[in-house]
């Protein structure tokens, strides 16, 4: 059977996650009812990553098994079409070798989280960026950053729930970016890891957005690390503002 891989693209809001869960709207149940439509085997889809409940997505990465080998660039189309009018989009397809897997094949994990300070309430990117109030600066935030890269035990940073076997992670970059935003200003959270633990970028994120307030000194977030302890992590930031840019593999399937 063919396989092929899917870059997906997705609003997270209106659904429970990737992952399909009975009786509620996952990505993951909308793609494969979408591809149902196209072959009767009813292909199960594999992702690189399983985002959260309001996670979205700009670089989610899927594989599948079809019965029929089809042109990507029709297949893509024909799943954007049985898609609609859900917010999901499949923005690059491609055949790929039997032995590919989205998720066990990676061997990076990129996240942005947007995160805006400013007193008007945000109308166009409701759900789309995590909002807060108060002043936030820059420079304290790239300093406490720092200290979380490399290779660490991110207990303090897991959630309580999390399944990965090891709290150990190498996490390849942190970077904090700043840029004017409608009335305030919007803070870019660039990161990248072969894998990441549950909750690890939003506990990071809340923590360091701390450090931004004036709330907590940036050498807290080193001793935080260094704690291992869950209860010393700082606010865990909501889901809305997290993204799954890319994902990358020895090969890029999608480069032409």
């Amino acid at each position: 059977m063919p396989r092929f891989a899917f870059r997906i693209e997705y609003n997270g809001a209106p659904f429970c996650g990737w992952q399909r869960q009975s009786g509620q709207p996952s990505v993951q149940a909308a793609l494969e009812a979408a591809l149902a439509r196209l072959d009767p085997a009813h292909p199960p889809v594999a992702a690189a990553g399983r985002t959260d409940t309001g996670v979205h997505a700009t670089g989610q990465v899927a594989h599948a098994d079809l019965t029929r080998d089809w042109d990507p660039s029709r297949l893509s189309e024909a799943l954007n079409h049985h898609l609609r009018p859900q917010p999901v989009a499949v923005t690059a397809c491609a055949r790929v070798e039997a032995d590919f897997h989205a998720r066990f094949s990676a061997i990076e994990r990129r996240y942005r989280f947007r995160l805006v300070s400013r007193r008007a309430p945000m109308v166009l990117e409701t759900g789309l960026i995590w909002q807060v109030r108060h002043p936030l600066v820059l420079e304290p935030m790239q300093k406490a950053a720092h200290a979380l890269i490399g290779r660490h035990d991110f207990t303090t940073f897991r959630a309580s729930l999390c399944q990965a076997p090891s709290p150990v992670k190498t996490l390849d970059a942190l970077e904090i970016s700043a840029r004017d935003h409608a009335g305030g200003t919007e803070f870019q959270f660039d990161l990248r890891a072969r894998s990441f633990l549950h909750n690890q970028v939003r506990s990071i994120v809340g923590t360091v957005e701390r450090v931004g307030a004036g709330a907590w000194p940036p050498e807290r977030v080193a001793q935080a690390l260094a704690a291992r302890d869950r209860a010393a992590c700082g606010p865990v930031s909501p889901p809305q503002g997290l993204y799954l840019t890319g994902v990358g593999y020895p090969v890029d399937p999608f480069e032409t």
